[in-house]
């Protein structure tokens, strides 16, 4: 698998291997890896980067998750602890329908006794939004406010609105209320890790999610600046491109810290 990507370091300004990025976490925080979610090397690469961190950093490391909700925080917690089935996790945890594609990253945790953080907001959550505005969360009872970041969010207008508004087709007040449920899942998950980070003063946190959510260190790094101003963080990008044999790295330069691309003849996972 080594073979089938490749990694550069912007600040360098070369290719570099998995260890560089492991031994860049020894005054960090937070490791961003945004994906494509269908990017079998990608998946291969972060439990691969799991495994690594917890070898150079042992007992500091957990994994936060865009793909579970930090409403199901107890379902996880459980699993862990090998006190429910793998079955009543994945229904009950409401995990998504590729899980065998961050199974090996559970799966590790559990073995490693490693904290696991679902970091996401619920779709009951997120669709409220969608239909009203992110005013629409001051009408949750208190008793979801445990499951949902401070508001008024921040809609981090300017660069990351113009990229969503050309990733949807263009303004509108429709895309108005997507976008503000995509600040929400940001924020929702910026919120999860800086919660986290309070509580365990020496953690680590590598956080998993669809790279448009952490790409240009906009999105859910920039909610968490917010949130924990003094959290230092590291944020790959990786996904296949087709340039793979002959990468113009000068194209990625903004993405983030490191680019990883991966061989885009690799069988998608789904």
């Amino acid at each position: 698998m080594n073979t089938q990507f490749k990694i550069y370091s912007i600040k360098k300004q070369k290719v570099v291997s998995l260890s560089e990025i492991i031994a860049d976490m020894s005054k960090r925080d937070v490791l961003f890896f945004g994906e494509e979610h269908n990017d079998s090397v990608g998946h291969y690469l972060e439990a691969e980067i799991f495994k690594l961190l917890n070898q150079k950093y042992p007992n500091q490391i957990a994994l936060s998750l865009e793909m579970f909700h930090t409403d199901i925080q107890p379902v996880i917690d459980e699993y862990l602890a090998d006190a429910i089935s793998e079955k009543n996790f994945i229904k009950e945890g409401r995990a998504w329908s590729n899980y065998s594609d961050y199974k090996a990253l559970i799966e590790y945790a559990k073995s490693s006794k490693l904290a696991v953080i679902g970091a996401n907001a619920a779709a009951r959550y997120s669709n409220a939004v969608t239909k009203g505005g992110l005013g629409a969360l001051q009408s949750f009872p208190k008793s979801s406010l445990a499951f949902l970041p401070p508001v008024p969010i921040d809609t981090a207008s300017g660069r990351y609105y113009e990229k969503f508004t050309d990733l949807l087709g263009g303004h509108s007040m429709g895309t108005m209320k997507v976008y503000q449920t995509q600040n929400f899942w940001d924020a929702t998950m910026a919120w999860s890790i800086s919660k986290f980070l309070k509580n365990n003063k020496s953690a680590k946190v590598f956080q998993i999610n669809g790279r448009f959510h952490s790409d240009e260190k906009l999105g859910t790094v920039a909610q968490l600046v917010r949130y924990a101003p003094k959290a230092s963080m590291l944020n790959i990008s990786a996904f296949p491109d087709d340039g793979f044999e002959n990468p113009d790295w000068s194209k990625f330069s903004n993405l983030g810290d490191y680019v990883i691309i991966t061989n885009p003849k690799v069988k998608r996972s789904y």
